[in-house]
């Protein structure tokens, strides 16, 4: 008998509970339909949106946070492994090895003790901020089925006052219903009406302390890392000194060694030998360097009844008899006109002049047409007549002490290794 009652009773919850649905369902549908009205709380709808705003908030800071820290410990991983290979190439009998494994092992542990206090300081939090608004979530969820549970029994209650027929034991009944729904409501309404305004302004002191502990965490971990990084440096700069004689140097990429100054020379003295045999030579022709007018511009602010006679410019040539370059220098220059990128007049650049550049490194010229550098050389970066002849890792250029002295780029331009040095301008 007691448990026929029992599932007497389960059955009766659960056609209970149908009857609810089926009641919420349908006054829901009246409601969308206009055919009833609806309680609203614009004020508590605010506070729902707020909520909905913190939760989504707080679940992207929870992922990216987590994210975060997967990267720390990726990085912490990758740390460890690139002293396990110092440890690996440093001998025995360099100076500092004991040291720099103990540098090693406090980098190990140092990056341990960053992640761990992440995970305690911000993560922790960050899910204990989060664990309250699932039970928030369901309350205000079900304090919307409680406003449908009230809505319905107020229509019906009055539904039953305004019949032609009256039923006092129903109307009694539906009285007695709309009371206790209401009550139910109203209870979960107070509560919520008092802590969602609460945890939305709790935010901003979460915020606060979560970033103030990540920022302060990383602060020191990255002084206490600078501190073994400069121990290592250290122990590096002991065994750079002892085995000074064997320091690495840099190398120029390999080039196919075009020996165009080579080729150039060549063709040259070919044409000075046939120029001997002829008694009557012909001027030469347009295009070739003898042909090129040279440009003299008189720095000195004189006057031009002072300058020297048979000093005064040349009367501009054909341009198609000059290479384009010399042409806008030569008109550049007549009209006073030849500016750098900064707008200062440049007239002690070589033609096509790109940049400048300044030697890292030493470098010994292996060829008759590479330049010879000395670390803090300058250099000025012109373009190959040829593209074509250009290797890969290797300029064309002019040492700025040789262009100041002779103005010569026949005589004074080379090629050299780029990875041998650094634009400066």
């Amino acid at each position: 008998m007691a448990e026929m009652g029992s599932k007497g009773v389960t059955a009766g919850k659960i056609a209970s509970n149908v009857q609810k649905k089926l009641t919420r369902a349908q006054e829901k549908v009246l409601q969308k339909l206009g055919k009833a009205d609806e309680t609203k709380d614009e004020q508590f709808e605010q506070c729902v949106q707020n909520f909905n705003k913190q939760l989504n908030e707080g679940t992207r800071l929870q992922k990216d946070l987590r994210t975060y820290l997967a990267s720390v410990k990726a990085m912490h991983e990758a740390s460890r492994k690139l002293n396990e290979c110092l440890q690996e190439v440093y001998e025995p009998d360099w100076p500092g090895r004991d040291e720099a494994n103990k540098i090693a092992e406090n980098n190990d542990l140092l990056w341990m003790d960053y992640h761990q206090k992440l995970v305690d300081q911000a993560l922790l939090t960050m899910d204990t901020y989060l664990g309250q608004f699932p039970d928030i979530k369901s309350r205000i969820a079900k304090r919307g089925r409680k406003l449908v549970d009230y809505d319905s029994a107020r229509h019906h209650y009055e539904s039953l006052q305004v019949a032609k027929k009256k039923d006092e034991v129903k109307i009694a009944k539906a009285e007695e219903e709309l009371i206790k729904a209401q009550k139910v409501f109203e209870e979960m309404n107070v509560d919520l009406q008092e802590e969602l305004p609460s945890l939305w302004n709790s935010r901003v002191g979460f915020y606060v302390n979560t970033f103030q502990s990540i920022a302060g965490l990383e602060e020191n971990f990255h002084k206490e890392m600078s501190k073994l990084n400069q121990n290592l440096h250290d122990v590096l700069v002991s065994l750079e000194k002892q085995h000074g004689s064997n320091t690495f140097m840099v190398k120029a990429q390999p080039r196919k060694k075009t020996k165009l100054f080579s080729r150039l020379r060549r063709k040259k003295n070919s044409d000075n030998a046939s120029a001997k045999g002829n008694k009557s030579p012909s001027p030469p022709p347009d295009s070739s360097p003898a042909a090129t007018p040279e440009i003299r511009v008189n720095h000195d602010p004189e006057p031009a009844s002072a300058a020297t006679p048979g000093a005064a410019l040349p009367k501009s040539p054909s341009q198609n008899s000059l290479p384009a370059v010399v042409v806008e220098t030569f008109s550049a220059a007549v009209n006073g006109t030849v500016e750098g990128g900064d707008g200062t007049v440049r007239l002690d650049l070589p033609p096509g002049f790109m940049f400048k550049v300044q030697a890292q490194h030493d470098y010994t010229a292996t060829d008759t047409d590479e330049l010879q550098l000395k670390a803090g050389d300058v250099v000025l970066v012109i373009p190959f007549q040829n593209p074509e002849e250009q290797d890969e890792g290797w300029l064309m250029g002019v040492k700025e002490s040789d262009w100041n002295q002779h103005k010569d780029l026949e005589k004074c331009r080379g090629v050299f290794p780029e990875n041998f040095t650094e634009r400066v301008q």
